[in-house]
């Protein structure tokens, strides 16, 4: 007899299929199927802020089909420029409001660093970029189980594609204590270093406070197996377990994160006399990766928090600084270096850069972990 959730699954064949693993009686047992037909905004949420995810990023994330759309069962995620939209001159004259009027989907959802309303002036200008982030908040999030990513990163200088996870509740404390797990992350650019789209990162981050993150105990960066992760799709997978989180890139084992006794203990902050208390005492041994954690699915655009190194050396040059007052100007006003890397030879900004994510599966491995 198939079990109930694989029958659930075949009903609902077209949407993103999601699954109450309290009702699987065989394993393993998909839990969370979204092969992205169509999109599902019952499972995923457009967040909308100008926020920058902390990074001061230079995109503004709305929630609009020019940016997000699925086509032949792929969803894309693409970069477009604000003046498009706004017209010649408006990041440096116009008011940017986000905040909405008619709920989700439409309500600005971050005012961070004056995320939802923004006037921009000839220094300060508004982010000069629109993006999309989506996150399946409140729709599905998980603990435990095997989490599989198909998915092809985007060509285009100073992009960075990324497929993560936040906690759900927030348990242990404000970021990073209550942790966050990185699957996937790329930059975009052709010739930069070592850190092109020729490479990908795995990282989970976690501490007991920001700043004191150690994400550095925790991360891997490895080379695409056909030469760059922006001319293929690749499948990331994370076999997370109560005691361990396996990664693994197209079958490839690539981390392995067991922390011992305690993500505390590994952390050896005790030993090194922070004074600081364990946030993660009352948790699980993989605390504070013991609780459930909802998809985000973005395509960010620079930002000044040292993702984008300045001492590597890039070919086009970067244009702007991590120490910069006016990145966002600098960014713009370098738009003829990084502006045809979008385009791709095709007078408007390809799909070639384009964040595209095949399919998303998630499977509840044991009766065990719940």
């Amino acid at each position: 007899m198939e079990s109930l959730c694989l029958l659930l699954l075949v009903v609902g064949a077209f949407a993103a299929d999601v699954v109450d693993p309290n009702t699987c009686t065989t394993f393993p047992c998909l839990i969370f199927n979204d092969e992205f037909d169509f999109l599902d905004h019952d499972v995923w949420e457009h967040e909308i802020t100008m926020t920058g995810g902390g990074n001061f990023e230079f995109e503004v994330y709305v929630n609009n089909r020019s940016v997000s759309y699925t086509r032949d069962s792929t969803l894309f995620i693409k970069p477009e420029l604000t003046e498009n939209w706004k017209g010649d001159g408006f990041i440096s004259s116009g008011e940017l409001n986000l905040w909405g009027m008619n709920g989700r989907g439409d309500v600005c959802t971050a005012n961070q660093n004056f995320g939802c309303e923004r006037v921009g002036n000839a220094i300060d200008v508004v982010n000069p970029v629109m993006s999309a982030r989506l996150r399946s908040l409140p729709g599905f999030a998980v603990k435990y189980g095997r989490i599989e990513v198909r998915a092809q990163m985007p060509r285009g200088d100073w992009l960075w594609p990324a497929v993560w996870l936040l906690p759900q509740y927030w348990p242990y404390g404000a970021w990073p204590a209550s942790g966050e797990i990185d699957i996937l992350e790329s930059r975009g650019n052709d010739d930069y270093g070592d850190q092109g789209n020729q490479y990908g990162g795995t990282t989970l981050h976690w501490g007991p406070h920001f700043p004191l993150n150690f994400y550095d105990k925790t991360t891997v960066h490895y080379v695409a197996n056909d030469g760059s992760f922006a001319d293929s799709f690749h499948v990331w997978r994370v076999d997370w377990t109560s005691d361990k989180m396996d990664y693994y890139v197209d079958d490839v084992l690539v981390m392995t994160v067991d922390p011992g006794t305690s993500f505390w203990d590994f952390s050896g902050v005790e030993s090194e006399g922070y004074g600081y208390d364990n946030p993660w005492v009352a948790g699980e041994k993989m605390a504070p990766f013991d609780q459930k954690f909802y998809f985000i699915l973005n395509l960010a655009v620079g930002g000044t928090n040292g993702f984008f190194p300045d001492e590597i050396v890039a070919n086009p040059a970067k244009p702007w600084s991590n120490t910069s007052p006016q990145a966002f100007l600098d960014f713009w006003n370098g738009r003829d270096s990084w502006l045809p890397s979008w385009e791709q030879g095709e007078g408007r900004i390809s799909e070639g850069a384009a964040l595209q994510i095949d399919y998303i599966k998630v499977w509840k491995m044991t009766s065990v972990d719940e």
